[in-house]
């Protein structure tokens, strides 16, 4: 079993009830072993304000590629 936890997430509202949120996690395994990644997620909030998730991607947190990452998206 995998238990996911949030350390730390910004969202980034646009359009009429979108999001996207940049979020720090970490996956803690039944077996004591930890992993922590970033998720960009897309959603939507609900009539009642409630998140709800479209779409995901993770990343490692190696500093060269998360650079790489924001380096092309500042270019596109």
């Amino acid at each position: 079993m995998v238990d996911f936890e949030t350390l730390e997430f910004k969202n980034i509202p646009f359009g009429k009830n979108n999001f996207i949120e940049i979020a720090r996690k970490k996956a803690v395994l039944g077996n004591g072993g930890q992993t922590e990644f970033i998720s960009i997620s897309r959603g939507y909030f609900t009539n009642d304000d409630n998140k709800r998730y479209k779409n995901s991607v993770t990343l490692p947190l190696d500093d060269e590629v998360r650079k790489e990452i924001a380096k092309n998206i500042l270019e596109i």
